[in-house]
């Protein structure tokens, strides 16, 4: 329960960087962070050391915006609409992601889909300089490479100290010289934050940090109580995102209002008049698709339409046991069947969600489908999906 001096701090993150500290000796690090939350000088100390030991991409551009969502959320893939976007308008977005940690998908596994998200900072500063906008995985680069060893801790134990979790944010938020970031925290009984007294003590801690740090922090305090979009697993959460981009009629409604929201603020934070309409008109202009396909070449890929991306051969359909409206989602249970589908690693694996939150159903109508890349696997997650309580239903006049 005792503090960590700086010099303490520096040491241990030296040992993490330069591989002095056994998997064990690590474990302890990051369990001991866990119970034992570090104070905010800490998390300044842990974030500036982090930084200290990577490179750091130098644009010389300003502002240099970026965000992060804290997680918990399936499906919520707003970094693939908000970076073409804002890249769209003019702005400079160097968007470094992670991959799942506990998700069926993390941002970088989705982007992959569509294009190659592992580079070097010497590359990452062409793409962006050429296109105004990347999304890569952080992992592949030197920055903040302690973050990276401390993430590989956590995957396994299921576990997101909450200071490390700040120091992690913002050391590679430091690492690309961003100079404007939006926080957002989704609350819900499933997300990674519980409580709106949780989300608002975080949110004071991150204004707090990004004072420290110099860097402009707004935190949106958003619903995650249900996944967000249609598709949670990495081809069919891609295949959402160039629907929405595209205006199809089956892109998910849902992801779409919250990308505006975030655009809405972001341009706020920049002086931006009338965000959220600048936001529409780039989507609706078709300039935010041509972006996005302008990234996808810069990272190695091209432009694909979304029906031709593979999805899991292997399917079956859910329906609903009775009439009536969809009370719940349970994020967890989604979570877990998409994975036991072979989520994230099996790109085409994962469920498609055909109900949200408030619509109402006929019995025996279609809730969600399953998808997977073997039938071994696909019968793993309907066992799961038949033992959990994914969607709860209330009939119709009660």
């Amino acid at each position: 329960g005792q503090r960590l001096s700086k010099q303490e701090i520096d040491q241990i993150v030296w040992d993490i960087v330069h591989n002095k500290l056994s998997a064990v000796e690590l474990t302890y690090f990051v369990a001991a962070c866990y119970t034992n939350a570090m104070s905010i000088e800490e998390t300044i100390l842990l974030t500036k050391a982090m930084v200290s030991h990577g490179q750091i991409l130098k644009l010389n551009k300003r502002p240099v915006i970026d965000k992060h969502c804290i997680g918990g959320v399936p499906g919520n893939r707003t970094t693939m609409v908000v970076v073409p976007i804002i890249a769209a308008a003019g702005y400079f977005m160097p968007k470094t992601s992670s991959r799942s940690i506990t998700s069926p998908a993390g941002t970088a596994d989705t982007m992959e889909v569509l294009a190659r998200v592992s580079f070097s900072i010497e590359k990452m500063k062409e793409i962006v300089l050429k296109t105004g906008g990347c999304i890569v995985w952080g992992g592949a680069l030197n920055l903040a490479p302690a973050d990276d060893k401390i993430i590989s801790v956590e995957r396994p134990l299921e576990i997101d100290a909450e200071s490390q979790l700040i120091a992690s944010i913002m050391a590679k938020k430091y690492s690309v010289s961003s100079t404007h970031i939006l926080i957002d925290i989704p609350v819900g009984k499933d997300a990674k934050v519980k409580s709106m007294f949780g989300a608002l003590k975080l949110k004071k801690d991150f204004e707090k940090i990004g004072k420290k740090l110099n860097k402009h922090i707004k935190v949106m305090i958003t619903n995650g109580g249900m996944p967000i979009g249609n598709g949670i697993g990495p081809a069919l959460e891609a295949r959402d995102v160039l629907w929405l981009l595209k205006r199809d009629s089956r892109r998910p409604l849902d992801l779409e209002k919250k990308c505006l929201s975030i655009c809405s603020n972001i341009f706020g934070m920049i002086g931006v008049k009338n965000g959220y309409k600048k936001a529409l008109e780039m989507l609706e202009s078709g300039k935010a698709y041509n972006k996005m396909v302008q990234i996808i070449r810069a990272q190695g890929g091209k432009e694909t339409a979304p029906e031709d991306i593979k999805i899991g051969g292997h399917s079956c359909d859910f329906f609903s046991p009775e009439g009536g409206k969809v009370r719940d989602i349970d994020n967890i249970s989604i979570a877990r069947i998409a994975r036991v589908a072979g989520a994230p690693n099996d790109k085409g694996a994962g469920i498609y969600l055909h109900r949200h939150i408030g619509d109402t159903v006929k019995k025996k109508e279609k809730l969600f489908t399953i998808y997977a890349e073997s039938r071994r696997e696909l019968e793993y997650a309907k066992d799961v999906a038949k033992a959990s309580k994914a969607f709860i239903i209330r009939k119709t006049g009660m």
